[in-house]
Protein backbone atom coordinates (compact mmCIF):
# COMPACT_ATOMS: atom_id res chain seq x y z
CA UNK A 1 0.00 0.00 0.00
CA UNK A 2 1.29 3.28 -0.63
CA UNK A 3 -0.01 6.41 1.17
CA UNK A 4 0.76 10.05 -0.38
CA UNK A 5 0.70 13.12 2.83
CA UNK A 6 0.37 16.54 1.74
CA UNK A 7 2.04 19.22 3.51
CA UNK A 8 2.58 22.91 3.22
CA UNK A 9 4.91 25.76 4.89
CA UNK A 10 3.13 28.57 6.03
CA UNK A 11 4.40 32.57 7.19
CA UNK A 12 5.34 31.92 10.99
CA UNK A 13 2.55 34.69 12.24
CA UNK A 14 3.48 34.26 15.89
CA UNK A 15 6.81 37.10 15.56
CA UNK A 16 4.97 39.52 12.88
CA UNK A 17 7.82 38.78 10.78
CA UNK A 18 5.68 38.47 7.15
CA UNK A 19 7.05 40.16 3.92
CA UNK A 20 4.96 41.53 1.63
CA UNK A 21 6.19 42.75 -2.18
CA UNK A 22 4.77 46.01 -3.31
CA UNK A 23 1.95 44.22 -5.16
CA UNK A 24 1.08 42.79 -2.17
CA UNK A 25 2.30 39.51 -2.97
CA UNK A 26 3.50 37.46 0.09
CA UNK A 27 7.29 36.59 -0.25
CA UNK A 28 8.05 33.29 0.95
CA UNK A 29 11.46 33.45 0.59
CA UNK A 30 11.86 36.11 3.20
CA UNK A 31 9.49 35.16 5.64
CA UNK A 32 9.77 32.45 8.34
CA UNK A 33 8.54 29.34 7.46
CA UNK A 34 7.00 26.72 9.50
CA UNK A 35 4.51 23.56 8.85
CA UNK A 36 1.08 23.93 8.80
CA UNK A 37 -0.27 22.95 11.86
CA UNK A 38 -3.32 21.61 10.51
CA UNK A 39 -1.26 19.13 8.53
CA UNK A 40 -0.76 17.43 12.00
CA UNK A 41 -3.75 15.43 11.88
CA UNK A 42 -3.11 14.13 8.09
CA UNK A 43 0.29 13.53 9.26
CA UNK A 44 -0.96 10.41 12.28
CA UNK A 45 -3.35 9.41 9.89
CA UNK A 46 -0.82 8.76 7.41
CA UNK A 47 1.12 6.99 10.22
CA UNK A 48 -1.55 5.16 11.48
CA UNK A 49 -2.11 3.62 7.65
CA UNK A 50 1.62 2.46 7.35
CA UNK A 51 1.72 1.14 10.84
CA UNK A 52 -1.75 -1.17 10.33
CA UNK A 53 -1.50 -1.63 6.90
CA UNK A 54 2.76 -1.60 6.11
CA UNK A 55 3.25 -0.24 2.49
CA UNK A 56 5.17 2.97 2.09
CA UNK A 57 4.44 6.53 2.87
CA UNK A 58 5.18 9.56 0.32
CA UNK A 59 5.47 12.98 1.83
CA UNK A 60 4.42 15.96 -0.84
CA UNK A 61 4.36 20.09 -0.66
CA UNK A 62 4.51 22.47 -3.26
CA UNK A 63 7.07 25.54 -2.12
CA UNK A 64 10.42 27.30 -2.61
CA UNK A 65 13.75 25.21 -1.70
CA UNK A 66 13.38 26.71 1.74
CA UNK A 67 10.37 24.23 2.35
CA UNK A 68 13.33 21.33 2.70
CA UNK A 69 13.30 21.95 6.42
CA UNK A 70 9.19 21.58 6.47
CA UNK A 71 9.84 18.14 4.91
CA UNK A 72 12.50 16.86 7.44
CA UNK A 73 10.31 18.00 10.28
CA UNK A 74 7.16 16.02 8.09
CA UNK A 75 9.52 13.09 7.51
CA UNK A 76 10.16 12.78 11.15
CA UNK A 77 6.63 12.77 12.47
CA UNK A 78 5.31 10.45 9.54
CA UNK A 79 7.97 8.03 8.99
CA UNK A 80 7.84 9.03 5.63
CA UNK A 81 9.70 6.86 3.24
CA UNK A 82 10.68 9.51 0.63
CA UNK A 83 9.92 12.95 0.28
CA UNK A 84 9.03 15.23 -2.92
CA UNK A 85 8.78 18.76 -3.80
CA UNK A 86 7.36 20.68 -6.30
CA UNK A 87 9.20 23.95 -7.08
CA UNK A 88 9.93 26.79 -9.22
CA UNK A 89 9.31 30.49 -9.73
CA UNK A 90 6.34 29.53 -12.12
CA UNK A 91 4.79 28.00 -9.12
CA UNK A 92 4.85 31.11 -7.56
CA UNK A 93 1.57 33.10 -5.87
CA UNK A 94 -0.75 29.93 -6.72
CA UNK A 95 -4.41 30.39 -5.18
CA UNK A 96 -5.60 27.18 -4.49
CA UNK A 97 -6.58 25.71 -7.76
CA UNK A 98 -3.34 26.15 -9.14
CA UNK A 99 -2.20 25.02 -6.26
CA UNK A 100 -4.40 21.63 -6.75
CA UNK A 101 -3.63 21.23 -10.26
CA UNK A 102 -0.35 21.19 -9.33
CA UNK A 103 -0.24 18.80 -6.88
CA UNK A 104 -2.44 16.46 -8.91
CA UNK A 105 -0.08 16.51 -11.26
CA UNK A 106 2.78 15.33 -9.07
CA UNK A 107 0.99 12.83 -7.75
CA UNK A 108 0.22 11.14 -11.22
CA UNK A 109 3.71 11.53 -11.87
CA UNK A 110 4.73 9.37 -8.98
CA UNK A 111 6.07 5.65 -10.22
CA UNK A 112 3.17 3.75 -8.66
CA UNK A 113 -0.40 5.26 -7.97
CA UNK A 114 -1.19 5.76 -4.62
CA UNK A 115 -3.55 3.65 -2.59
CA UNK A 116 -4.40 6.47 -0.44
CA UNK A 117 -3.56 10.30 0.01
CA UNK A 118 -4.25 12.54 2.87
CA UNK A 119 -4.32 16.10 3.48
CA UNK A 120 -4.94 18.74 6.60
CA UNK A 121 -8.68 20.32 6.19
CA UNK A 122 -7.01 23.89 6.01
CA UNK A 123 -3.80 26.02 5.71
CA UNK A 124 -3.08 28.63 8.08
CA UNK A 125 -2.57 31.46 5.22
CA UNK A 126 -5.24 30.84 3.19
CA UNK A 127 -8.26 29.39 5.93
CA UNK A 128 -10.46 28.25 2.77
CA UNK A 129 -10.17 24.59 2.79
CA UNK A 130 -9.96 24.42 -0.87
CA UNK A 131 -7.22 22.69 -1.81
CA UNK A 132 -8.12 19.62 -0.59
CA UNK A 133 -10.93 18.59 -2.11
CA UNK A 134 -10.06 20.56 -5.28
CA UNK A 135 -6.75 18.25 -5.73
CA UNK A 136 -9.43 15.60 -5.56
CA UNK A 137 -11.51 16.90 -8.03
CA UNK A 138 -8.39 17.17 -10.28
CA UNK A 139 -7.22 13.45 -9.63
CA UNK A 140 -11.13 11.73 -10.28
CA UNK A 141 -10.87 10.52 -6.47
CA UNK A 142 -13.70 9.81 -4.26
CA UNK A 143 -12.91 12.45 -1.70
CA UNK A 144 -13.92 12.47 2.38
CA UNK A 145 -13.66 15.02 4.57
CA UNK A 146 -13.61 15.46 7.99
CA UNK A 147 -11.95 12.24 9.05
CA UNK A 148 -11.68 11.26 12.54
CA UNK A 149 -10.98 7.70 12.52
CA UNK A 150 -9.61 5.54 10.15
CA UNK A 151 -9.31 1.83 9.18
CA UNK A 152 -7.76 0.35 5.29
CA UNK A 153 -8.49 -2.99 4.07
CA UNK A 154 -5.97 -2.65 1.14
CA UNK A 155 -6.78 -6.10 0.25
CA UNK A 156 -10.12 -5.35 -0.61
CA UNK A 157 -9.37 -2.33 -1.71
CA UNK A 158 -11.96 0.08 0.05
CA UNK A 159 -11.40 2.38 3.09
CA UNK A 160 -14.15 3.20 6.18
CA UNK A 161 -14.35 6.20 7.52
CA UNK A 162 -15.85 8.19 11.22
CA UNK A 163 -15.99 11.45 9.85
CA UNK A 164 -18.09 14.34 11.95
CA UNK A 165 -20.88 15.67 9.81
CA UNK A 166 -20.57 19.42 8.78
CA UNK A 167 -17.82 19.63 11.58
CA UNK A 168 -20.14 19.31 14.20
CA UNK A 169 -18.27 17.23 16.68
CA UNK A 170 -21.40 16.14 18.34
CA UNK A 171 -22.86 13.88 14.65
CA UNK A 172 -20.45 11.84 13.25
CA UNK A 173 -21.08 8.76 10.62
CA UNK A 174 -19.59 5.99 8.90
CA UNK A 175 -19.12 5.70 4.91
CA UNK A 176 -16.79 3.28 2.86
CA UNK A 177 -14.93 4.25 -0.15
CA UNK A 178 -12.66 2.61 -3.09
CA UNK A 179 -9.45 2.98 -3.30
CA UNK A 180 -7.67 4.85 -4.68
CA UNK A 181 -9.39 7.55 -2.23
CA UNK A 182 -8.74 11.02 -1.11
CA UNK A 183 -9.12 11.76 2.88
CA UNK A 184 -9.38 15.53 4.62
CA UNK A 185 -8.17 14.21 8.04
CA UNK A 186 -10.43 16.31 10.65
CA UNK A 187 -8.38 18.49 13.71
CA UNK A 188 -10.11 16.00 15.74
CA UNK A 189 -8.53 12.95 14.43
CA UNK A 190 -6.71 10.66 16.52
CA UNK A 191 -4.51 7.27 15.91
CA UNK A 192 -5.19 3.88 17.16
CA UNK A 193 -3.08 1.41 17.82
CA UNK A 194 -5.13 -1.86 18.99
CA UNK A 195 -2.16 -4.45 19.18
CA UNK A 196 0.93 -4.17 20.68
CA UNK A 197 2.40 -5.20 17.51
CA UNK A 198 0.93 -2.00 16.49
CA UNK A 199 3.19 -0.50 19.07
CA UNK A 200 6.22 -2.45 18.16
CA UNK A 201 5.77 -1.49 14.23
CA UNK A 202 5.64 2.15 15.39
CA UNK A 203 8.47 2.01 17.80
CA UNK A 204 10.55 0.46 14.93
CA UNK A 205 9.74 2.71 11.94
CA UNK A 206 10.62 5.89 14.20
CA UNK A 207 14.27 4.84 14.83
CA UNK A 208 14.63 4.23 10.78
CA UNK A 209 13.24 6.81 10.19
CA UNK A 210 15.69 9.67 12.15
CA UNK A 211 18.26 8.32 9.96
CA UNK A 212 16.39 9.00 7.33
CA UNK A 213 15.74 12.44 8.17
CA UNK A 214 19.07 13.56 9.01
CA UNK A 215 19.87 12.55 4.97
CA UNK A 216 16.63 13.96 3.81
CA UNK A 217 18.75 14.87 0.42
CA UNK A 218 19.02 11.51 -0.48
CA UNK A 219 15.70 11.05 -0.11
CA UNK A 220 14.38 14.07 -1.71
CA UNK A 221 13.31 14.66 -5.14
CA UNK A 222 12.51 18.02 -6.20
CA UNK A 223 10.20 18.52 -9.77
CA UNK A 224 10.01 21.51 -11.61
CA UNK A 225 7.00 22.64 -14.04
CA UNK A 226 9.02 21.43 -16.94
CA UNK A 227 9.31 18.50 -15.48
CA UNK A 228 5.71 17.83 -14.51
CA UNK A 229 4.95 19.33 -18.18
CA UNK A 230 2.86 21.80 -16.97
CA UNK A 231 2.00 24.80 -18.74
CA UNK A 232 3.18 28.46 -17.10
CA UNK A 233 -0.26 29.89 -18.13
CA UNK A 234 -2.24 27.30 -15.75
CA UNK A 235 -0.26 27.18 -12.35
CA UNK A 236 1.38 30.03 -10.70
CA UNK A 237 -0.06 33.61 -10.23
CA UNK A 238 -0.85 33.23 -14.39
CA UNK A 239 -3.00 30.21 -13.93
CA UNK A 240 -4.72 31.05 -10.67
CA UNK A 241 -8.36 32.90 -11.08
CA UNK A 242 -8.80 33.88 -7.59
CA UNK A 243 -7.79 38.03 -7.45
CA UNK A 244 -6.72 39.41 -4.25
CA UNK A 245 -7.96 43.04 -3.75
CA UNK A 246 -6.40 44.07 -1.02
CA UNK A 247 -3.72 43.12 1.35
CA UNK A 248 -3.10 44.24 5.23
CA UNK A 249 0.36 43.95 6.23
CA UNK A 250 0.95 41.51 9.90
CA UNK A 251 3.33 44.62 11.95
CA UNK A 252 6.22 43.18 12.99
CA UNK A 253 6.59 42.43 16.74
CA UNK A 254 8.77 44.43 18.72
CA UNK A 255 12.58 43.40 18.82
CA UNK A 256 12.38 43.29 22.54
CA UNK A 257 10.00 42.26 25.15
CA UNK A 258 9.60 42.11 29.12
CA UNK A 259 9.03 38.59 30.77
CA UNK A 260 9.28 37.65 33.99
CA UNK A 261 10.11 34.19 35.13
CA UNK A 262 8.10 32.61 37.73
CA UNK A 263 8.84 29.54 39.67
CA UNK A 264 5.65 27.42 39.79
CA UNK A 265 6.84 25.61 42.72
CA UNK A 266 6.06 28.64 44.93
CA UNK A 267 3.28 29.91 45.90
CA UNK A 268 4.11 33.37 46.59
CA UNK A 269 5.66 34.29 43.04
CA UNK A 270 2.36 32.73 41.63
CA UNK A 271 0.07 35.00 43.69
CA UNK A 272 0.83 37.92 41.84
CA UNK A 273 0.25 36.15 38.32
CA UNK A 274 -3.25 35.23 39.80
CA UNK A 275 -3.62 38.60 41.08
CA UNK A 276 -2.81 39.95 37.38
CA UNK A 277 -4.80 37.23 35.26
CA UNK A 278 -8.33 37.20 37.50
CA UNK A 279 -9.69 40.45 35.81
CA UNK A 280 -9.19 38.90 32.76
CA UNK A 281 -11.34 35.61 33.61
CA UNK A 282 -14.30 38.15 34.81
CA UNK A 283 -13.87 39.08 31.72
CA UNK A 284 -13.04 43.08 32.36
Amino acid sequence: MHTVVLTKGVPDFREGQVSFDEDGHLERGKTPTVMNPNDRPALRAALQAKVRTGGTVSLMSMGPPGYEDVLREGMEAVYADDCYLLSDREMGAADTWATAMTVATGIQRLADTPDLVVAGFKTADGETGHTGPQTAYCLGWPLVTHVTSLDVDAGAGRLRAERLVDGDASEVETVEAPLPCFVVADPEFEPRYRTASHRLVHKDLREATQQRAENLEDHLTVWDHEELNLDPDYIGLDGSPTIVAGVDPIPKAPAERDATVVDGSRASELEPVLSELTPYAAGD
